[in-house]
């Protein structure tokens, strides 16, 4: 179990390095006027999601498995899940977020995206947290 839990924790790392730069290239898009370099954030933002997106996969795989190994034990793994559920909808919105940039659809300003980029290092805060001190 703890080569599960080796690369868990490797596939987390390399998933949420993806969730914490790809809202920073949002910033970028929301400022850009240029559609030259427009089209190159785009391109980033979407390789970078495609390659996120699989690196999401194996972190949950693995956590299911290490889940089902360890068991369903304590309230903090209640809240822990639901922060597991929180990121990946984060995921899922930043996927949104980028068609909307694809069409040209984005009405929210550079300042919104800032905040928005935050999100993700508050879950990984609070995941850490109750994994590590399990508080209750």
């Amino acid at each position: 179990m703890l080569w599960i839990k080796a690369f868990h924790i490797i596939f987390i790392a390399s998933w949420f390095a993806g969730l914490f730069y790809l809202p920073r290239i949002f910033v970028n898009l929301a400022q850009e006027s240029d559609t030259a370099a427009t089209a190159r954030l785009l391109l980033m933002a979407r390789k970078l999601l495609r390659f996120t997106t699989m690196l999401a996969v194996p972190a949950v795989l693995l956590g299911v498995w290490l889940w089902l190994g360890y068991g369903f034990r304590g309230g903090w793994m209640h809240v822990k899940l639901a922060l597991v559920l929180l990121v990946i909808g984060y995921h899922h919105a930043c996927g949104s977020l980028l068609k909307k940039f694809e069409r040209g659809a984005n009405k929210r300003s550079h300042v919104w995206f800032r905040y928005f980029n935050e999100v993700p290092v508050l879950l990984l805060t609070a995941i850490v947290i109750l994994v590590v001190v399990k508080p209750f």
